[in-house]
C-alpha cells in the first residue's frame, strides 16, 4: 500500500467531531514520554509541558495529541512510563474525563492499535496506596485520523500523526522499534541518533514532507495537521495546508498549534529567565493568528 493509500484510508476511517468558531483546541505530538532515564527526551521538557497543559486545561481547551505521546519503543511497557510522569497523566485524565483528550497512534505507540493493550495497560493502574486497580483512560480508543468538521461552513481540518507517509515507520514499524532497543537507544547516549528516523535525518523528513504534500494537493488542498518530523509547519493561505505542531522535545522547548477563536496559531513555550533571576515558563506566539476560514476550499 502507498503512502497515498495510507494517507487516505486514515482520512476514510477517522474519528469526526463538529466544532466551531467557539472551540478551542490545542494541538501536540511526539512528546516521546519516558522512564525518566538517560534517554527519555521528555524528561527535560517536562516541566513545560506541564504547565502548558495545565494552563490549556484551566482555559477549557480540548487536546489532541497526534501521536507518539508516549515512547514504546525505547519502553518495554507502559508501566514504567507512567510511574516516571504520574502528574502528566493525572493530567491528562482530567482531560479525558470530560471529553477533551483525543489520542492519535504514531510509529512509537503503534502498539496501541492493539484494543486488548490498551485495555490492560491504560484503562487502569494499580494504586499502591490502596493496593486496587484504579480508573485510567477506562475506554480510550486510538485512531489514526482525527477530522474537524465545522458546525456552519462545512471546513474540514484533517490529523494524523504523519508516519503514514513513511514507508519504514509504518510498515516496517517493528524492525526499526527492535534496532531502536538493540542499538540506537545505547547509542543516544553519545548523541549518535536513530537514522531511520526523519526527526534526525533531513533527506526523509524532506521526502516525508513531499509525500505529505502530495496527498494534500490531490485531496483538494484539505486542511492537514501532522506530527512525525518534529519540524513545524505553517503555511499562509494560498500555499499547501499542510501545518506541523513540532514536537514536544525539542531543546528546551516545546511546540504546538492552538486552535481558538476560528483561528490557528503557531505557539512555542519555554523557559525565561527575568531580570531578577527568577525562571518562569512562558508562551511565544511563532506563528498567526491566522484564520482557518482562509484555507477553506471548495
Amino acid at each position: 500500500m502507498s503512502s497515498q493509500k495510507r494517507l487516505t484510508r486514515a482520512y476514510e476511517k477517522a474519528q469526526r467531531i463538529s466544532f466551531n468558531n467557539e472551540s478551542k483546541f490545542i494541538i501536540f505530538s511526539d512528546c516521546h514520554r519516558g522512564d525518566n532515564s538517560f534517554a527519555d527526551d521528555f524528561a527535560n521538557n517536562r516541566n513545560i509541558y506541564f504547565h502548558a497543559l495545565k494552563t490549556y486545561y484551566d482555559q477549557g481547551f480540548t487536546y489532541c495529541e497526534l501521536g507518539d505521546g508516549d515512547e514504546l519503543w525505547e519502553n518495554i511497557d507502559f508501566k514504567s512510563i507512567f510511574e516516571a510522569h504520574k502528574n502528566v497523566y493525572d493530567l491528562m485524565q482530567l482531560f479525558y474525563a470530560e471529553g477533551r483528550l483525543y489520542r492519535l497512534l504514531g510509529n512509537h505507540d503503534m502498539v496501541y492499535k492493539n484494543d486488548r493493550y490498551v485495555e490492560k495497560h491504560l484503562y487502569t493502574y494499580f494504586d499502591k496506596i490502596t493496593g486496587k486497580d484504579v480508573p485510567l483512560f477506562p475506554g480510550v480508543t486510538f485512531t489514526e485520523g482525527l477530522v474537524l468538521e465545522h458546525e456552519t461552513n462545512g471546513q474540514e481540518i484533517f490529523m494524523a500523526h504523519g508516519h503514514q507517509a513513511d514507508f519504514m515507520n509504518y510498515v516496517g514499524w517493528k524492525f526499526n522499534r527492535f534496532m531502536v532497543r538493540a542499538l540506537w537507544r545505547q547509542l543516544q547516549i553519545f548523541g549518535i541518533g536513530d537514522p531511520t528516523s526523519p526527526a534526525k535525518n533531513y533527506r526523509e523528513l524532506i521526502k516525508v514532507e513531499r509525500r505529505t504534500k502530495k496527498w494534500i494537493v490531490n485531496n483538494k488542498n484539505l486542511f492537514t495537521i501532522t506530527g512525525h518530523t518534529h519540524r513545524p509547519r505553517f503555511p499562509e493561505p494560498g500555499e499547501i495546508a499542510y501545518f506541523n505542531d513540532g514536537s514536544c522535545v525539542h531543546p528546551r522547548s516545546i511546540t504546538g498549534l492552538e486552535i481558538e477563536n476560528g483561528q490557528i496559531s503557531l505557539i512555542k513555550w519555554q523557559i525565561a529567565t527575568t531580570e531578577g533571576g527568577t525562571l518562569k515558563v512562558i508562551k511565544l506566539l511563532l506563528e498567526g493568528p491566522q484564520k482557518l476560514i482562509d484555507y477553506k476550499t471548495e
